[in-house]
């Protein structure tokens, strides 16, 4: 008697082996859970209820068993996180492209005659607003300082961007023309005092400078053919684009109803 229960005492050493293998599948079935909670993903949770079933034996389950139903109910679990987090994320997409639109607006309001006469448009596109400029509205031929009537019409602008905290980023583009004077040796030297000058302007009338960034990109990036004389008058131009944040980014682009176009411009000037 004596003899086997110590047989059976030498059998049940191991025996702790089958808890620490369930605490490593309950583990691993944790690392999938959060893995799958990480990131939207509508397919996701089809994939971690299989894994889960497949890890605790579930996943062979015929309709109607024990099994199956517990795989249906980790699916609509995680089917309405998944749900709650893209119905946030919605309604923070709607909020943003609200802001977007109304800076939009304001943006309209205070450039009207520019608009108007096809020197300036505004848009909405994947990047945030963006408010193109034709140099001539801005300066003089060759030359990086403001016209007066500019310096007015920028102070209007800086006053509607002053009220946020978006990134600014201010690029100058000059036709594909040379030029070569003591001030500006070439088309980069130009395009950068230009988008400068828009910047300085900015910081005085009240927009704070961590927000701002100069870009100097001389005849690249042209809008379109420098083939022609009014070609080049529109490639000539400052663009202002206040950057919309990760989620703003995913708007659509603004209707038609919504974007002013820049129509050729009359005044060839640089």
């Amino acid at each position: 008697m004596a003899l086997r229960r110590k047989r059976a005492d030498r059998d049940n050493h191991d025996r702790w082996l089958v808890s620490y293998a369930d605490f490593i599948t309950l583990l691993f079935a944790f690392f999938v859970v959060m893995y799958a909670i990480s990131s939207v993903n509508e397919g996701k949770y089809r994939v971690l209820g299989v894994a889960l079933g497949s890890a605790f034996g579930t996943s062979a389950a015929k309709p109607g068993e024990s099994g199956a139903i517990r795989l249906n109910e980790q699916e609509l679990y995680f089917k309405s996180i998944i749900d709650r987090r893209n119905a946030r994320l919605a309604e923070q997409q709607r909020k943003l492209n609200e802001r977007m639109q109304l800076l939009m607006k304001n943006l309209s309001q205070v450039m009207t005659g520019l608009v108007k006469n096809g020197q300036v448009s505004i848009s909405q596109t994947s990047r945030g607003v963006m408010l193109d400029i034709n140099a001539s509205a801005l300066f003089a031929l060759g030359d990086a300082t403001l016209s007066p009537a500019a310096e007015k019409t920028l102070a209007d602008v800086a006053k509607v961007l002053s009220d946020g905290d978006m990134p600014i980023e201010v690029e100058g583009y000059t036709d594909n023309l040379p030029i070569s004077t003591s001030l500006y040796p070439s088309n980069w030297e130009l395009s950068s005092a230009r988008a400068s000058s828009v910047v300085r302007l900015f910081i005085e009338r009240g927009v704070a400078s961590s927000r701002l960034t100069v870009v100097g990109a001389a005849d690249n990036s042209p809008v379109v053919s420098n083939g022609t004389p009014e070609g080049r008058a529109r490639n000539r131009r400052v663009t202002v684009t206040v950057l919309a944040s990760d989620i703003e980014r995913g708007a659509q682009p603004a209707s038609a109803a919504g974007e002013a176009v820049m129509p050729e411009p009359a005044n060839t000037a640089p």
